[in-house]
């Protein structure tokens, strides 16, 4: 299988994922949510929701031609790092928020790595 066709796999995988940040908030909150009681008892987790399910739906309709979207690709590579090292350091503010370094930190550093190992090593071309 070539790198293109992974990579196409991976944008779709992970635009689903960013879709369904909310149900996983329901399922696992210590891991993805940074408030106590249900996800829509915070505005500012409401807004990270639209935030990534927007970015899903933009992952899933590049995922039939990756090149023409590298820049939304490369956005997604370093916000994820971006997002998750910033986490992760807040995550030891408090015990009640280490559960994100076994949630939301590894799953954004995951989405990094992938993206950027199919992306840029090895050169997924359009023509495979």
């Amino acid at each position: 299988m070539s790198r293109l066709r992974l990579l196409q796999i991976a944008l779709v995988a992970f635009g689903v994922v960013f879709c369904l940040v909310y149900p996983l908030a329901i399922i696992w909150p210590s891991g993805w949510t940074w408030h106590d009681g249900p996800p829509t008892a915070s505005h500012y987790f409401m807004m990270i929701v639209g935030i990534y399910a927007t970015l899903g739906v933009f992952l899933l309709r590049a995922a039939p031609d990756p090149m023409a979207h590298r820049s939304l690709i490369d956005f997604t590579i370093w916000s994820s790092v971006v997002h998750a090292l910033i986490m992760a350091i807040q995550s030891y503010s408090a015990d009640a928020h280490m559960g994100h370094m076994l949630g939301d930190v590894p799953a954004l550093l995951l989405v990094a790595a992938v993206l950027g190992g199919l992306t840029y090593s090895g050169g997924a071309t359009s023509d495979g």
